[in-house]
């Protein structure tokens, strides 16, 4: 059976349980979504922010962030299962890198945190693969027909991140400065140009 009424068993138990532990006061639902969210937004993509920064100020460091991933990655101490193998990919002003894991939902968990719900639904994951440029613009960005759209599918073996464009106007700024304009969706590539 699917559709959208239909609940797969391992979720039926998974809400069952949390709904005995919720009444029986041993959890609370909201503190659970505030954990979740700091590691959507705080946690994991300050990381990949840090990153993307150093790289923004060092060439010699970006030049290694996207020879070798993983372990330029690592020379900031952001690393461990499920970023053992990275690959960074640049946006350029002709080339847009958009992410997505067409199976599950591979991410890299040490730079990005927590996936987003968005990643992991079945309409992004196919969306993103078959027609990139309308799911994008329906997500805020829009991204012209002069620019190539260049798709790349996370898995157990490898998992992307995208190293997107600094802005304009930000030479001045500093190491740390340029990491808080840093977004999680932008290492995504769901947005495209940063703004100060």
């Amino acid at each position: 059976m699917t559709g959208p009424d239909h609940v797969a068993p391992i979720e039926a138990r998974v809400a069952a349980i949390e709904a005995i532990l919720v009444e029986k006061g041993l959890l609370d639902t909201a503190k659970l979504d505030e954990i979740v969210q700091h590691f959507e937004e705080d946690l994991g993509p300050r990381n990949g922010a840090k990153v993307v920064a150093r790289a923004w100020v060092d060439p010699e460091y970006r030049q290694r962030l996207l020879a070798a991933a993983t372990a330029a990655i690592a020379e900031l101490g952001f690393g461990g299962p499920e970023g053992d193998h990275m690959v960074v990919v640049e946006n350029t002003p002709a080339v847009h890198n958009l992410v997505v894991c067409t199976l599950c939902s591979c991410y890299p968990w040490p730079t990005l945190g927590l996936p987003p719900k968005w990643y992991k639904a079945p309409a992004y994951r196919s969306r993103a693969v078959r027609e990139p440029r309308l799911l994008l613009a329906e997500m805020g960005t829009v991204i012209t027909d002069d620019v190539e759209i260049r798709v790349w599918d996370s898995s157990a073996e490898v998992r992307y991140l995208v190293l997107p464009q600094r802005p304009a106007g930000t030479e001045g700024l500093s190491e740390e400065a340029l990491a808080v304009l840093v977004t999680r969706d932008s290492m995504i590539g769901v947005e495209r140009q940063l703004t100060t």
